[in-house]
C-alpha cells in the first residue's frame, strides 16, 4: 500500500503532497524534510529505491521536479511497479499540462490533485489508462467554461 505521494523541486520545496494515511502536521513536515534531503543528496548513478523512516521510498527526477512514492518496508510493493506508476503519473500530466513544470503544478494544484486522485485511491493504483483518468479532469474543464 502507498502511504504518500510528493512532488518536490530541486530546492527541496514541495509542490504537492498526498497522503493516504495519517500523520500529524509536525510529523510530515519532519518526515518530508528527511526524505527530501536524502532524494536531492543522492547521486544519479545510486538507484533510485531506498529505506527512510521506516518507509521504502522510490523517486525519480524529470527536469526540475522529483516524484516521491513512499510504501511501508513490509509491504510487498514491486518497486519496479512503482517506478512504471511514477512515469504514468509524469506522461499523464505531461498530456494534460501539454509539457508539464513546475509552475503548472503550482498554479493548478487542485488539477495535479486531481489527476493523482484518479490514478492512486486509498494507497492503491487504481487505473494507469491515461485517457481513462484525464476525462474527468477534461470534463470539468468544459463545464468551468
Amino acid at each position: 500500500m502507498i502511504h504518500f505521494i510528493l512532488m518536490v523541486n530541486k530546492q527541496g520545496q514541495t509542490r504537492l503532497a498526498t497522503y493516504f494515511n495519517f500523520l500529524t502536521v509536525e510529523q510530515r513536515t519532519a518526515m518530508e524534510s528527511e526524505i527530501i534531503r536524502k532524494c536531492l543528496s543522492r547521486a544519479s548513478t545510486q538507484c533510485s529505491i531506498m529505506t527512510v523512516r521506516g518507509y521504502k521510498v522510490v523517486y525519480r527526477r524529470y527536469a526540475s521536479l522529483y516524484f516521491i512514492v513512499g510504501v511501508g518496508v513490509d509491504d510487498d510493493e514491486n518497486e519496479l511497479a512503482l517506478l512504471e506508476a511514477i512515469h504514468c503519473l509524469v506522461e499523464t500530466l505531461d498530456r494534460y499540462y501539454e509539457s508539464v513544470c513546475e509552475l503548472d503544478i503550482m498554479f493548478n494544484l487542485e488539477k495535479a490533485h486531481f489527476i493523482v486522485d484518479e490514478m492512486f485511491m486509498n494507497g492503491c493504483i487504481v487505473e494507469t489508462n491515461k485517457a481513462n483518468i484525464l476525462k474527468p479532469v477534461v470534463l470539468l474543464d468544459k463545464l468551468s467554461r
